[in-house]
């Protein structure tokens, strides 16, 4: 038997107000490939901003093992930022900034789950570079840093040695994929098995999300007819059958359309139909030829590759994941 390598050294940075499952999610996936893989793969540590614990967004204190810019000694072989609710909004420590800008360099990887991706944007980490954050400051991340490009339907983001995950859970996708790289695919599809969790996730984000719903804007005339539209999705909602109903030419009304609401008016249509079609596979159960009639589209095909465009997976799956449960009727005796 030869002898184990070293473990490699794991950080989590947590800072005030973290969000506990973006700590607690991947350290404990790492903690199973320990015990997969048969020896200490991973060593693993959580590195507050300064002394004593660190109230997370449940109000929860985490204790940390390490002080950044002051603790480490041993080099650092992943190093992770986690998310908190209002990273945004809430500029970082400086001091924190600094130093993930010089230790990243010198680890073999590093990242952010969630909105950690911001502290590691304030630090000119991900200029010009790919990754992915929570769906809802996705938009923010990218408006924030433009250096950046942002991808809010991705899990999960490897950009050379650079690793970004997705919203809260998606840190133990994350987690799940470095454990591949570093210990092969049999002891992650384990890992996997003995946590209950998807070895690779179907779908992205886009399909948790209701951001990309249509949403009434432009002027109030417009905004009604958007509401009307939302209201009898499977009616004719042609330009020109539009343009008719605000009593104006068809491309004026487009270019009017266009200019206020941001979208042109067959793009918003489709997303409306498709917010139309979750609400039918969440809370009924007719069939995607039905579903399809009933919020516009010409056939089940049509509305498969509109639902795949907007959500990301099928409305097959997507029903099998987000149907309602209806209760089974007590047998009577």
């Amino acid at each position: 038997m030869g002898a184990k390598p070293k473990p490699r050294t794991v950080v989590i940075v947590a800072l005030p107000g973290v969000q506990l499952l973006d700590v607690a999610g991947p350290l404990d996936v790492f903690a199973e490939a320990n015990v997969q893989a048969g020896y200490p793969a991973y060593a693993l540590f959580v590195a507050g901003a300064e002394p004593g614990p660190i109230r997370s967004s449940s109000g929860i204190r985490l204790m940390p093992d390490r002080i950044v810019d002051r603790d480490f000694q041993e080099p650092i072989d992943t190093l992770l930022v986690a998310g908190c609710p209002n990273a945004a909004e809430v500029p970082a420590d400086g001091s924190v900034i600094d130093w993930l800008r010089r230790r990243a360099s010198r680890t073999r990887r590093f990242g952010s789950v969630c909105s950690g991706a911001f502290f590691l944007a304030a630090a000119g980490l991900l200029d010009g570079r790919r990754v992915t954050t929570h769906w809802a400051v996705a938009d923010m991340l990218a408006s924030k840093f433009p250096s950046v490009t942002v991808d809010k339907d991705a899990i999960y983001i490897t950009d050379g040695k650079l690793r970004t995950a997705a919203g809260v859970t998606a840190g133990l996708d994350l987690a799940l994929a470095l454990i591949e790289e570093d210990l092969g695919r049999d002891t992650a599809m384990k890992v996997a098995s003995q946590l209950v969790m998807f070895f690779k996730r179907p779908g992205g984000q886009m399909q948790f999300t209701r951001k990309g719903e249509a949403v009434p804007a432009g002027r109030a005339a417009l905004q009604e007819l958007q509401r009307w539209v939302a209201a009898n999705p499977s009616l004719d909602h042609s330009v020109a059958s539009l343009a008719t109903r605000m009593e104006l030419s068809p491309r004026h009304f487009a270019r009017l359309f266009r200019a206020e609401v941001g979208v042109t008016p067959a793009t918003w249509v489709e997303e409306a139909r498709v917010n139309a079609a979750r609400r039918l596979l969440e809370f009924g159960n007719e069939a995607p030829k039905q579903v399809a009639l009933h919020c516009g589209f010409a056939d089940a095909d049509t509305l498969r590759r509109a639902f795949n465009r907007h959500v990301g997976v099928t409305p097959a799956e997507y029903r099998k994941r987000f149907a309602r449960i209806t209760e089974v009727p007590a047998r009577q005796h």
